[in-house]
């Protein structure tokens, strides 16, 4: 299961079916559950932890040091959950202490190539990134979230749980959940429906977000406006909630 080219610490702690390819190298600190594959010519370094059937392929660089230049050696960490697919060339860093410490990536995400996931970052479940998506540091991700290819999201933005971003958007401001991004610039172009209906909305709750959507975006209301109208309107449709509770946490501001 472990190829004899591998380089793994005699203090690493890796579960008995866990594959390992040539080449690879993995740090004392690191922690690998069961049945996860760990393709050749792969790093996996510093206080990392990674979950159960996981499968991290070919030329990745795992848990490195943040590119951060405030770093100075504290003994951050990386957590990845269960059940996550990680391509080729793909750069996840640890925590830094000005984020809290720790990177987090949760379960069932599948991951395309040459995605760089900064320091401190939090992502969640069911994520979809596509080639060369980047997140600078302490960005989160809701769940069910897209990332079209070449996505770039600036650093402390949300991106909300069943967003979409367009191919090569540039976000510097938060999406709120349901929302698709679109240009270099990103603007919104509506809600993710389509994504909704995949994952088992029916027609009725995609109308309430659409209406929630056009509060927001489509009828010239003030934020605090429009946010009174989206409390109100989840008080009867649990779907719009999500949106009120991100509008009132953004950190950065939303993209409108």
């Amino acid at each position: 299961m472990i190829h004899p080219t591998a380089l793994i610490d005699p203090k690493a702690e890796l579960a008995d079916d866990v594959e390992v390819g040539a080449f690879s190298i993995i740090d004392a600190k690191v922690r690998i559950g069961a049945g996860t594959k760990i393709g050749p010519h792969a790093v996996i370094t510093g206080r990392t932890t990674i979950g159960k059937n996981n499968h991290i392929f070919q030329f990745t660089s795992i848990g490195e040091q943040p590119q951060d230049k405030k770093y100075a050696g504290e003994d951050t960490e990386l957590i990845i959950g269960d059940n996550n697919t990680i391509r080729e060339l793909c750069t996840f860093s640890r925590g830094s202490m000005q984020g809290g410490g720790v990177t987090r990536i949760g379960n069932d995400n599948w991951i395309m190539a040459c995605v760089h996931i900064a320091h401190d970052c939090q992502l969640g479940d069911d994520i979809i990134m596509a080639n060369n998506a980047s997140l600078a540091g302490h960005v989160i991700v809701g769940n069910h979230a897209i990332l079209s290819g070449y996505s770039l999201i600036h650093q402390f933005c949300t991106v909300g749980e069943h967003s979409f971003t367009s191919f090569a958007s540039h976000v510097n401001r938060s999406i709120p959940p349901y929302v698709t991004v679109s240009g270099e610039k990103a603007r919104v172009k509506g809600i993710n429906s389509e994504g909704l209906r995949r994952r088992g909305y029916t027609p009725e709750q995609i109308n309430q977000v659409r209406r929630a959507y056009k509060a927001l975006y489509r009828e010239g209301k003030p934020l605090e406006e429009a946010k009174a109208i989206l409390t109100e309107m989840a008080a009867n449709s649990p779907e719009v909630q999500p949106m009120v509770d991100f509008l009132n946490l953004a950190e950065r501001g939303i993209i409108r």
